[in-house]
């Protein structure tokens, strides 16, 4: 699965565009450089019930932001990503 397919998965299941979870992460401190990632899962899993790969796809999006390493770009395999930029505005407003 891409990061992007992650981040629209959890709007699915969430009903939250990723930028709302991310809003909510950043006003409690999640986004501080001492914030460990397994509090963050752990917030993500009793709050929204999301598992280890969706709740690291936001852990990313929450401590390192919107961008994704280029070897995700264009590659081959599940895990490839059309973008070095993620979407995280909504699958409805997502441009084509």
């Amino acid at each position: 699965m891409s990061f992007q397919a992650y981040l629209d998965a959890i709007e699915a299941k969430t009903g939250k565009t990723p930028r709302a979870i991310l809003d909510e992460a950043v006003a409690k401190g999640f986004d501080d450089a001492s914030v460990k990632a397994g509090v963050i899962l752990q917030w993500l899993a009793d709050e929204y019930q999301l598992g280890r790969g969706h709740g690291m796809a936001m852990v990313h999006v929450i401590k390192k932001g919107t961008t994704i390493d280029a070897k995700h770009v264009g590659s081959t395999g599940t895990h490839r990503d059309a973008s070095d930029t993620l979407w995280i505005d909504g699958v409805a407003t997502k441009p084509e």
